[in-house]
């Protein structure tokens, strides 16, 4: 009785082992290329749930408050497709270098994301940049 109670157990160990949720996105990063401040700064991070449960993405975080990350709130079930909204503060003019922390029900439970780029203020480009450009243009 014993032997089959193991044997069962191992059973069902290994059997939850298999079955999980997993999680493939699109693209690990994000390249905003150069955009002017105040631009939009919205960006979606697509992923499919390659796994054979439903993925519970239990927390989404940003390496910063000028990035602010939205995650979906129902599960994504197996074989369908999902979506972060990231949200970066385009009033900041500046190189963007930006992690998204991506936590889940996933095999690999953490997952960061990055985002780039850079933000610039057309209004104060300098005179020599402006001389360069209407050179190239002509």
């Amino acid at each position: 009785m014993k032997q089959l109670i193991t044997i069962l157990f191992i059973g069902l160990i290994s059997f939850s082992v298999n079955a999980q949720a997993k999680i493939e996105f699109k693209t690990d990063t994000i390249d905003y290329g150069t955009i002017e401040k105040g631009s939009n700064g919205v960006r979606v991070f697509e992923f499919t749930n390659t796994g054979n449960e439903p993925l519970i993405i239990s927390k989404v975080s940003s390496s910063c408050g000028c990035t602010i990350p939205k995650k979906p709130e129902e599960p994504i079930l197996p074989g369908k497709t999902g979506q972060i909204e990231v949200k970066y503060d385009t009033n900041r003019v500046m190189p963007i270098r930006k992690t998204i922390t991506v936590i889940s029900n996933a095999e690999t439970p953490t997952v960061a994301l990055k985002i780039k780029g850079e933000v610039i203020d057309p209004s104060k480009v300098s005179l020599l940049e402006k001389k360069d450009k209407s050179i190239v243009q002509q």
